[in-house]
């Protein structure tokens, strides 16, 4: 009998379940369960576009769900191993019983005891205080994660929700992210201490580091909030790369599931590392999973120098592949403007997609920052906005849908110039995620915008199988992760290659990007902004002739 592997993927909206062969890397299964709580699986506050959080409960449920789905077509009693991976930073409070303090009757209808969705935006008065005192004191804290705390990070919200619902973390035992909860919960941990916590999550979103100690000092985050200091020691003092075992399945959810009882569960981590496991990590290659976010992914070895990149969403040791610096960096909307930009003009993605493919680069005469839900990389600033220049009476809805696409390229190229201009050398790009499944024509545009070939991940699921890579070696399958790497993941046969004539318009196009990007992102970096619609008209005139 072959042996199997289970890979949990829990996104924005749904948890997706994935059976793969151990040997092979062939996906045999696949269930999709959407979380029904809230609009979408996103619990939201009229009053505060900020805000986003989830439901602890939807994740257990889903877990079972998809299981039994998965049972209908896979042999879930040949699974040796489960990974599990999640959003993040979506931190959570959790009671002395090691349960969601958001179940509680207690709680249940209060959105600060739920799980604090990484697209939750309420805390960057909070981020600004802790990238501003950690400068001011001299801490290195920031170094390892761009010099910039985000609000999407896991301090911010924790002393966010000091500030606003001191009740729920009163009532908690611990805050935990959930990528380190759900591990935690199909293995019967009941400790909130005893969980192993992910060096992912603790790493990129924590300021976890052990050249200082781990977690940051009493000492510095008692300025922050005194209250936030005595919780320090609620929390942990060692992380778990995900080639190590955080526990076993209980009896309880292997008889709702059909999968064997005491089967390693894998130390949990954040989707878009998993992702780029599955998509080929190595050195050289910077893997993209791209969805309504984009998240970029790459591994430096260990054995080499890498210098502190600012703007960057950390540099972790083992934090992609164990045994490699592992480094982070996104855009916090891709697919969500091109969703923007289909809503706004009230026409499909495939009617706009059609009509796009007629265009020529610059020929809509646009161009657009994309900024619709702030800045992630490099700029680390929720607090900016989207902008198009170049509107005139005659411009299509067409056009504005390939000048988001274009700008997202745009956005994606300069975090590229920042990881070159320190060192780290991206010497080509795999794609995963629905858009690189689903839109020929954005992974056509990225190729041409950064002049570089883009390859896709064979996985429409990269997620989902590299949490089944990383329960192939917790179950001891593959002594290490590079060797499940190799035999469980790969690349599809198409490549995009850069067309000469697009790569020579788009240079141009993303210099005057540059201009806009440094003009209303950096303060103090204002660029002479007049000439930039008139070059747009002459872009134009040179493309259509």
């Amino acid at each position: 009998m072959a042996k199997l592997t289970l890979g949990l993927d829990y996104g924005t909206n749904s948890v997706r379940g994935l059976v793969v062969d151990v040997a092979t890397g062939e996906e045999l299964a696949t269930a999709v369960y959407n979380y029904p709580t809230g609009e979408a699986g996103l619990l939201l506050d009229p009053a505060d576009p900020h805000l986003a959080r989830q439901n602890p409960a939807d994740y257990l449920s889903g877990f079972v769900a998809v299981c039994q789905e998965l049972g209908n077509t896979a042999d879930m009693s040949q699974v040796i191993g489960i990974g599990v991976d999640t959003t993040g930073s979506s931190p959570m409070p959790v009671a002395a019983d090691n349960s969601a303090l958001g179940s509680d009757p207690r709680f249940k209808d209060d959105l600060a005891a739920q799980v604090w969705l990484w697209k939750d935006h309420t805390s960057h008065e909070e981020a600004a205080e802790i990238t501003r005192k950690a400068a001011e004191q001299g801490h290195p804290y920031l170094a390892k994660c761009g010099g910039t705390y985000s609000s999407e990070w896991y301090w911010s919200k924790l002393l966010h929700c000091l500030r606003v619902a001191p009740h729920v973390v009163e009532a908690a035992a611990s805050w935990m992210e959930y990528c380190d909860w759900i591990p935690a919960q199909l293995c019967g941990i009941t400790d909130p201490k005893q969980v192993r916590r992910s060096r992912c999550a603790a790493g990129h979103k924590a300021m976890f580091e052990e050249q200082w100690g781990g977690l940051p000092s009493a000492e510095f985050l008692a300025t922050l909030d005194p209250r936030l200091a005595s919780f320090r020691d609620n929390l942990y003092n060692e992380v778990h790369t995900s080639d190590e075992i955080a526990g076993h399945l209980t009896a309880a959810y292997a008889a709702q599931t059909g999968l064997p009882a005491g089967i390693p569960v894998a130390v949990g981590a954040f989707d878009a590392h998993f992702g780029a496991v599955a998509s080929g990590a190595k050195p050289g290659v910077l893997v993209k999973i791209m969805g309504t976010s984009t998240c970029d992914c790459m591994v430096h070895p260990m054995d080499e120098p890498i210098a502190d990149v600012p703007g960057m969403c950390g540099i972790v040791r083992g934090s992609v592949l164990p045994g490699f610096y592992g480094l982070e960096a996104g855009q916090s909307a891709v697919g969500d403007i091109f969703n923007w930009a289909s809503r706004f003009t009230s026409m499909s993605h495939d009617d706009l997609t059609k009509e796009a493919l007629l265009l020529k680069p610059g020929q809509s005469g646009l161009l657009v920052l994309d900024w619709h839900n702030g800045n992630r990389t490099v700029l680390v600033d929720p607090m900016l906005s989207g902008l198009v220049v170049g509107l005139t009476l005659h411009s299509k809805p067409a056009e504005l849908y390939r000048a988001c696409i274009e700008a997202t390229a745009f956005g994606a190229l300069k975090i590229v110039d920042r990881m070159e201009e320190y060192g780290v050398k991206v010497e080509s790009v795999v794609c995963c995620g629905g858009i690189a499944d689903k839109s020929p024509l954005t992974m056509q545009i990225y190729a041409d915008v950064f002049n570089r070939p883009f390859h896709v991940a064979k996985s429409e699921q990269t997620c989902a199988l590299g949490s089944a890579i990383f329960g192939a070696v917790a179950a001891g399958a593959y002594p290490d992760t590079l060797s499940a790497q190799a035999a469980m993941a790969g690349l599809k046969d198409v490549v995009y290659t850069p067309i000469a004539k697009n790569v020579e318009t788009y240079r141009e196009l993303y210099k005057l990007y540059l201009d806009l990007h440094d003009s209303f992102g950096i303060a103090g970096q204002a660029h002479d902004l007049a000439p930039v619609m008139k070059r747009l008209f002459a872009i134009r005139e040179a493309v259509v002739g």
